[in-house]
């Protein structure tokens, strides 16, 4: 829940507030900047929000309960801290993003939006798209792999190493590796791993395995 100042939240109601946005960024290595999408500068928590800076809220996604949150922030290329080498070799992934609504007759009366973090950068037509995604977005990675008996690799990719795949496909089952593309070796599955028919089976007796039929 967001927290709105009594004063800010006066003046809105009043319709005195005089609101614009505010990017606050910290890169990776401690560099700070700060952009806005008012018409002149504006200085919040000791550092200077370029309007010059061209930037401006895009999409954003924001779930209930758990969800992540993504969204997106565009803008010109024309600020000292955000240089087109930079983007181009991902220096600015990672950095830390918070997005303020401020009152900038008074900065100090302001509210946090949202926080999150750069994936990606990208320049398009001279100006940059920021893909920014929330705090929580870490719960949604999949960290390590799954044991299955399909294999877990894209049918062409680097893991696979079947470099003729343009085109074909694979059911992802071990006899289909083997037999069709000849790729034990890289095989990124457990074959051997029991299946549900296993678990479901009914044991025959006298503690023989019977393959699922009841004796």
């Amino acid at each position: 829940m967001r927290h709105i100042p009594d004063d800010l939240a006066a003046r809105i109601e009043s319709g005195a507030a005089r609101l614009c946005h505010v990017w606050l960024m910290r890169r990776v290595n401690g560099t700070r900047a700060g952009f806005t999408d008012h018409d002149r500068d504006l200085t919040l928590d000791g550092v200077v929000c370029r309007a010059a800076s061209g930037w401006t809220v895009g999409a954003a996604e924001s779930g209930v309960g758990l969800a992540a949150g993504t969204a997106s922030a565009s803008g010109v290329l024309d600020d000292a801290s955000i240089r087109e080498a930079d983007v181009a070799q991902g220096r600015l992934d990672g950095a830390a993003v918070e997005l303020w609504r401020v009152d900038w007759s008074e900065p100090d009366l302001r509210v946090r939006l949202w926080s999150g973090t750069i994936t990606r950068l990208r320049r398009q037509d001279g100006a940059f798209v920021a893909d920014l995604e929330g705090p929580l977005a870490k719960l949604e990675r999949v960290v390590g792999r799954t044991y299955g008996r399909l294999c877990d690799a894209r049918l062409g990719d680097a893991r696979c190493g079947v470099a003729d795949a343009a085109g074909r496909t694979c059911d992802k089952r071990w006899e289909t590796c083997v037999g069709t593309f000849g790729n034990g070796v890289n095989f990124r599955g457990f074959p051997d791993v029991p299946g549900d028919d296993f678990l479901t089976a009914w044991p025959a007796q006298g503690g023989r395995h019977d393959g699922g039929s009841r004796r």
